[in-house]
């Protein structure tokens, strides 16, 4: 005899499926598409706190992307990760929880083939991808992608190509917006970012990027905001008693859901930190962390305001600000990667759809 059938509203399933984990979700998904050994690869390290235990590694995710491409990871929103090659255009967004991976398009953005100059004309000879970031937008519920693109072009004199440096490269920014899943051009601002180290620094739909102002003597750092709501850039000041040295190191993170700064001195013995963070605007010192290894750079922020560090030997770091202690943690960052491809994210695991 068959048994009747029940069929639950709708509105219940998706209430006892919100309150099951994700693992358990994704148990049922099966990917049966697989890549060649001659890809390249991006490796994930999961640092988890479950259970009262601190940062233990859980797995290293192994994932073939881009084919001969290397992209690197430029952002995290809502357990979403973006992931980019800077040699190329091609861009992507990866939800790690579901396995749901979408290839961002091709931009439609015009770039000169050729300028016309005083010694005949230039034509274009390369095309690089920079300072990506990646948030959210909650004014139209969308994700949104910004990059800066720089356009290098070659001089063209009775049949011979030659590179010359006093022509600056050409800038555009562009602006991939999810909903559309399109791009378009935006107007660059009056500054452009100066380091390439990968981050996270968006906060509430804001991303930020460390730039310079001023001439020879008188140069300063500054910080570069761009809103993804109004898609507008901006300006801020950072702690006014730090001008622009080479003795000095400075890297934005996000402490506590703020806007930071970490400015650092390395020497050879040991190294010492200074954090601070702003609050409308305003500057105040969190705390110092002196005489931890040498030339280590600040990865970002884990839970009770612990911070990660990276050495130059791919170390990683954790340090407690509050007890100056020190805990190197067992993570295969892989030798052969470059240093500054190494970031870290604060990632959710998220049943969200691309």
């Amino acid at each position: 005899m068959q048994r009747p059938r029940f069929e639950l509203p709708e509105a219940l399933v998706m209430e006892i499926l919100s309150k099951l984990p994700v693992k358990s979700l994704t148990r049922f998904n099966c990917v049966c598409k697989r890549y060649d050994g001659k890809t390249f690869h991006t490796y994930f390290s999961q640092l988890s706190t479950e259970k009262d235990q601190n940062y233990i590694v859980k797995q290293n995710i192994h994932l073939p992307l881009f084919k001969n491409d290397v992209p690197c990871v430029y952002g995290a929103s809502h357990g979403l990760l973006c992931l980019h090659d800077s040699s190329t255009d091609k861009a992507a967004i990866w939800n790690p929880s579901t396995r749901e991976f979408k290839i961002l398009p091709p931009s439609s953005v015009q770039r000169p083939s050729y300028l016309p100059c005083i010694k005949g004309y230039r034509t274009l000879n390369d095309v690089s991808f920079h300072h990506i970031a990646f948030g959210f937008d909650s004014k139209t519920d969308d994700y949104k992608v910004i990059r800066f693109v720089t356009l290098t072009f070659d001089i063209s004199e009775e049949g011979e190509i030659y590179r010359d440096f006093e022509f600056p490269d050409v800038l555009q920014v562009e602006l991939y917006s999810l909903r559309s899943d399109s791009w378009k051009e935006i107007p660059f601002p009056n500054y452009k970012p100066t380091y390439i180290i990968l981050g996270n620094n968006y906060i509430d739909g804001i991303s930020y990027w460390q730039t310079i102002t001023g001439e020879y003597d008188g140069f300063r750092e500054i910080i570069l905001s761009f809103d993804l709501r109004n898609e507008k850039f901006s300006i801020l000041s950072i702690p006014e008693f730090v001008g622009y040295s080479p003795k000095y190191y400075i890297s934005l993170l996000v402490f506590n859901g703020s806007l930071s700064v970490i400015f650092y001195l390395s020497k050879e013995t040991y190294t010492s930190l200074d954090l601070w963070v702003t609050n409308d605007g305003v500057w105040t010192k969190q705390f110092s962390i002196k005489s931890i290894p040498p030339f280590v750079h600040p990865l970002g922020f884990g839970e009770n305001g612990k911070l990660l560090l990276i050495s130059s030997k791919k170390e990683i770091f954790l340090v407690d600000p509050s007890t100056q202690e020190l805990k190197e943690l067992e993570i295969m960052t892989y030798q052969d990667h470059f240093l500054l491809s190494i970031s870290l994210h604060a990632y959710v695991e998220s049943l969200r759809n691309i």
